[in-house]
């Protein structure tokens, strides 16, 4: 398939269904750590097309949703000095810190400017001078070998003014601490493709076999989504836990070499902390000393920094798949992706603001209709949630 009209097919994706519906005789939860994938599962109504027996579980999977309270406060703070210029890309502007957002921090005069690479952020240090240039680096695996170009690029073209205020975190130790937890309902996971078409799949057979678990790799379009269903799920009534690539056409066993190697010189493993979730040891990259220069907590002492979660949002359950984000009090009510309490709700690739813009706005029945091309489907009824 070389179109993306392609992987939207609704023969095929009828087909899969038929398949998935044949399998499937007890009930099974499975899990995707993607954003991405939770928007496509929610758009297109996948999960109301399963069969009931079958659980989509939406994981931590939305980088925005995930970056600490502290972090984005420490931002806040970094934004808001006066010879600084602030770069990040633009979903990260209103996700709520503590007291307020960057947003706001423009509003009151901070010179925060939206960019769309990190390379921007450098090219903006250059043409500057006199300023400090932070970029706001956060994300899983797939924005990190960007990120670590950037700060390679500036020791190299000796660009002192450039500096990186880097929140990454890895999947795989994710998975683990989802796994380890004692209220852990998953039994299988649709693994994100972007995230191994960077590091590939190494990791994975691990936690395969220490949980039992199988492991789908898959993509992002409704076909992508329903073969990793259909291939975990088949699995599961077999009694088998292995990984399996859904996804060849953009994900190799061993990953992406070149950005591997970036990685491995500019970033080292650290212990990272995720909003709503604590710290998973081993979770997140921090700058390698040789790079520390460009660090820019290291650069601007941002320490000391008290955070409060709003009380009402329960943002932290969502992201660990223990609660579906209307079963949320303050969802649609006192938090909307225009007033969000929690950044699930404000980013992109937030659970809680999937749920909003396709189920309580009512588009969830039209959105199965146009995947599937059949009004009478034989899995859950389609219907919305506002």
């Amino acid at each position: 398939m070389k179109y993306l009209e392609e992987f939207q097919d609704p023969g095929l994706a009828r087909r899969l269904l038929d398949e998935i519906h044949a399998t499937v005789t007890r009930p099974w939860a499975l899990m995707e750590v993607c954003g991405g994938q939770t928007h496509s599962i929610i758009r297109h109504g996948i999960d109301q097309l399963l069969p009931e027996q079958v659980e989509l579980i939406h994981g931590p999977g939305c980088p925005v949703c995930v970056t600490p309270l502290e972090v984005i406060d420490k931002a806040l703070a970094i934004a808001a000095r006066p010879e600084v210029i602030f770069c990040s890309f633009g979903d990260m502007l209103r996700v709520p810190g503590t007291e307020g957002d960057l947003f706001r921090v423009k509003s009151a005069g901070g010179d925060v400017r939206v960019v769309y690479s990190p390379l921007d952020a450098l090219e903006t240090a250059r043409r500057h001078p006199d300023r400090q240039v932070v970029f706001f680096g956060i994300g899983f695996e797939t924005t990190a070998p960007a990120n670590a170009m950037a700060v390679h690029q500036a020791r190299r073209l000796g660009i002192g003014n450039f500096s990186l205020l880097a929140s990454h975190v890895r999947v795989p130790p994710a998975i683990e601490a989802i796994m380890s937890s004692p209220r852990c309902r998953v039994q299988g996971f649709l693994a994100a493709g972007h995230v191994c078409s960077v590091m590939g799949t190494a990791e994975y057979p691990r936690l395969a076999e220490r949980f039992g678990v199988p492991m789908v790799v898959t993509g992002f379009e409704p076909l992508d989504i329903l073969e990793g269903v259909r291939r975990a799920v088949r699995q599961l009534e077999r009694g088998e836990h292995r990984v399996e690539n859904a996804y060849p056409r953009a994900v190799r066993e061993e990953g992406n070499p070149a950005a591997l190697r970036m990685l491995a010189e500019v970033f080292e493993v650290t212990d990272r902390a995720w909003r709503g979730i604590g710290t998973i040891p081993g979770s997140g990259w921090r700058l390698a000393p040789a790079y520390r220069e460009y660090d820019a907590e290291h650069r601007f002492e941002v320490g000391g920094v008290r955070t409060e979660e709003p009380a009402a949002c329960r943002s932290g359950e969502v992201l660990q798949g223990l609660l579906k984000p209307h079963e949320c009090a303050a969802f649609g009510t006192v938090c909307t992706p225009r007033t969000p309490l929690g950044a699930t709700m404000v980013s992109s690739e937030g659970a809680c603001a999937a749920y909003y813009l396709y189920r309580r706005l009512g588009t969830g029945a039209a959105a199965v209709t146009g995947v599937t091309g059949a009004t009478g489907v034989t899995g859950k009824e389609a219907t919305s949630v506002g």
